[in-house]
């Protein structure tokens, strides 16, 4: 984080035992360091909350095309069912008149079986 040698650290360290004199500098130390492990906690929970933020919005878009893509599915079935209708509502239209053209040939044929034989010309010696 910072570039601060030992020889740093030595220097500020006497000055502060000067300033503060020996009696003093334990506490202002202690001090110091709860100073020091609160505002790295400050900063780590920040860090964090900012972590958090992107998931979310990471997420959320992530939800969007999500639904988006659920929704072209869900259109593009639509459309298939659609038209599977419609060529379904074609067939049955056109269905009944193929029946009733084949019911009457059916009707044809069971004439011409049920009806007596007709006597042929043809005598019998």
């Amino acid at each position: 984080m910072f570039d601060i040698s030992f020889t740093e650290i030595m220097v500020i360290a006497v000055v502060a035992l000067i300033v503060v004199g020996p009696d003093r500098l334990p506490k202002v130390a202690r001090t110091l360091g709860h100073l020091l492990g609160r505002v790295r906690r400050y900063v780590s929970d920040v860090k964090n909350d900012i972590q958090r933020e992107m998931e979310v919005e990471e997420l959320n878009e992530l939800h969007s095309s999500v639904q988006e893509a659920a929704h072209s599915i869900e259109n593009s079935v639509r459309e298939e069912v659609s038209e599977l209708q419609a060529a379904a509502d074609i067939r049955t239209t056109t269905t009944p008149t193929v029946t009733s053209q084949s019911e009457v040939a059916r009707d044809k044929t069971s004439l011409k079986k049920s009806s007596p034989p007709q006597p042929s010309n043809r005598s019998t010696k």
